[in-house]
């Protein structure tokens, strides 16, 4: 499997079949490490397929996923997240009637070699805050970390659970429509909390925003009935004939 030399991620003829149906069909892919990566679509495009199939949540009928060097096609989802490859709002563990802080004390267990189990002492657990609060400060959420969770409005409740995934300090982050239900304040702070934790990090993201992409996004896949119909940054693809036919009557780009 021959994969671009600054790929992070990659996958080569993934191939997703429903009972005869193909939802995605022999899709190339590479992830440049250190960028942030939109998969975008008209619905039943198969970006979602693509995206759970990256994240092992689903297994491919056909074609190889390589993350570092390292086929991960036969990998289980947990597994691919201790190699790093964390997909959030699915992994994240936000529980609502903890505290802000207790959740990503929670979340920081397993990097402490703490284990998970809630009857840690309070004395073991308090070698976490220092981190707990800096990771509860780069999301924006200081001045809630004594609140429970439950308390917290939805956007709020979103930056939790990044700064849960945080806590595991992946090199890729995966998000799933990030911004699914938001005002457009809500939308305008995880804009700007994705950019600052992409500093460092590699990012991928479906989202159906597309005033999002074309801000935050340097590479744009396009899907397509399951094929990829457009690749490159948001100016190139937002100008392709194909790509606006695929959107005439769904999206305005």
């Amino acid at each position: 499997m021959s994969t671009s030399a600054d790929a992070i991620l990659s996958a080569r003829g993934l191939t997703k079949e429903f009972f005869g149906f193909k939802a995605v069909n022999n899709v190339d892919l590479d992830v440049r490490e250190g960028t942030i990566h939109a998969l975008i679509g008209p619905n039943g495009a198969g970006k979602t397929t693509v995206f759970n199939l990256l994240t092992k949540f689903l297994t491919p009928t056909e074609g190889r996923i390589v993350f570092r060097g390292k086929d991960i096609t036969g990998v289980k989802p947990a597994d691919v997240a201790r190699l790093g490859l964390v997909r959030s709002f699915q992994i994240s563990a936000v529980f609502p009637h903890l505290t802000v802080l207790d959740n990503v004390r929670v979340a920081l267990q397993r990097k402490a070699h703490l284990g998970t189990q809630f009857w840690r002492s309070n004395r073991l657990l308090d070698r976490l805050n220092d981190e707990a609060h800096d990771l509860i400060e780069a999301v924006g959420l200081a001045a809630f970390a004594a609140h429970d969770a439950a308390e917290l409005p939805y956007g709020r409740k979103r930056a939790l659970e990044i700064a849960t995934t945080l806590a595991l300090d992946p090199p890729v982050l995966l998000f799933d429509e990030p911004m699914a239900g938001m005002g457009v304040e809500d939308i305008g702070r995880i804009s700007d909390l994705i950019r600052r934790i992409a500093k460092g990090r590699t990012v991928v993201m479906v989202e159906h925003n597309l005033n999002v992409v074309s801000d935050l996004c340097d590479r744009v896949t396009v899907l397509a009935r399951g094929e990829i119909l457009a690749e490159g940054d948001y100016e190139e693809v937002s100008s392709n004939a194909r790509v606006r036919e695929a959107y005439m009557g769904s999206e305005d780009g």
